[in-house]
């Protein structure tokens, strides 16, 4: 009895240490040998963007930005965040008739449209309303085109030229329809007003 004993443990720790070594050391190992294959890197990494050698953020993840001023703020601005905390995801939960739901949302657009100086009517719904995520990326055009005077005033920038960057920086991405990447959009404004 005390033999088989030994010799079950004696298996155990046998397959403990090759399981150990296989799903321990050379699984991960093999995950990240393909993440370093050319055109899987930028996505293994978190899909990164860079300017001027640093790293800025993700073109995944949408972080509002917050002015050093905000009377005078150069920035687009992504979908509001459900948690309020850029570092957590997720949505509210709350129902369409939610009276804290309705009552954010009409928080949210007076916000808005006293900063782009519009009536709360012209502010667009992807304006005020989160993601699932609460860190969508991506802004719907009509929402761009809202804060294009706000941001052409406080860059120095023509209008034309915003709406131009704003264009460039529209794909299919995202939201499902033609959407803006925030982040993307910021970094070729700010290229744009420091030439």
């Amino acid at each position: 009895m005390i033999k088989n004993l030994v010799k079950q443990t004696g298996a155990g720790l046998r397959v403990l240490l090759v399981f150990t070594v296989l799903l321990g050391v050379v699984y991960p190992l093999g995950v990240w040998a393909v993440s370093r294959i050319p055109g899987l890197h930028d996505n293994a990494e978190g899909s990164l963007v860079t300017a001027n050698g640093q790293v800025v953020g993700s073109s995944l993840i949408g972080i509002d930005p917050v002015p050093a001023d905000p009377a005078h703020d150069p920035y687009f601005h992504t979908r509001p965040s459900a948690t309020g905390d850029p570092a957590v995801s997720g949505g509210s939960n709350k129902g369409g008739f939610n009276s804290d739901l309705v009552a954010a949302v009409e928080e949210r657009k007076a916000a808005i449209a006293q900063r782009e100086g519009v009536s709360p009517d012209a502010v667009p719904a992807d304006a005020v309303t989160a993601s699932a995520s609460g860190l969508d990326p991506a802004i719907s055009v009509a929402y761009a085109d809202l804060q294009v005077p706000r941001v052409a005033r406080n860059t120095g920038l023509t209008e034309d030229r915003v709406r131009q960057l704003v264009e460039a920086n529209t794909t299919g991405h995202g939201i499902g329809i033609p959407g803006v990447n925030v982040l993307e959009l910021n970094l070729a404004v700010q290229l744009a007003g420091a030439h």
